[in-house]
């Protein structure tokens, strides 16, 4: 016979396991850095041109190497961390992410703190 605790306590394992098991292994190759990095970078791209300087600005973000579906997911990411922190818990931010755009993060994870040098006017840190 199983008692109620042990019910409990292998369910909870169960389901530990089912969430850790819905991450990635790429998931693991990213530290926090990358994630405040990917926020910053998002910022920039949903306010280009409500910087503090107030400079407008018409960006070919494709051309950057930005696809425009991952655009899109950033500029989402951006609106929705428009005022805060870059600093924010990676497993939410990557539940935020379409597939495309972690294919695209992983791939571009030690670059993105370079879009804040190619547009230092924009960014309002």
């Amino acid at each position: 016979m199983v008692s109620p605790i042990d019910l409990c306590t292998s369910s909870a394992s169960f389901i530990m396991s089912a969430k850790k098991a819905e991450i990635p292994s790429q998931f693991y190759q990213l530290k926090p850095v990358h994630f405040a990095d990917l926020i910053r970078a998002a910022q920039l791209i949903f306010i280009p041109s409500k910087g503090v300087s107030g400079v407008y600005t018409d960006i070919d973000w494709e051309e950057i190497g930005i696809p425009d579906d991952v655009l899109a997911n950033l500029r989402a990411l951006g609106k929705e961390y428009q005022y805060s922190s870059p600093h924010i818990p990676p497993d939410i931010i990557w539940g935020k992410l379409t597939p495309e755009t972690r294919v695209w993060f992983v791939e571009n994870k030690d670059e993105l703190w370079t879009l804040e040098e190619l547009f230092p006017m924009l960014d309002e840190d």
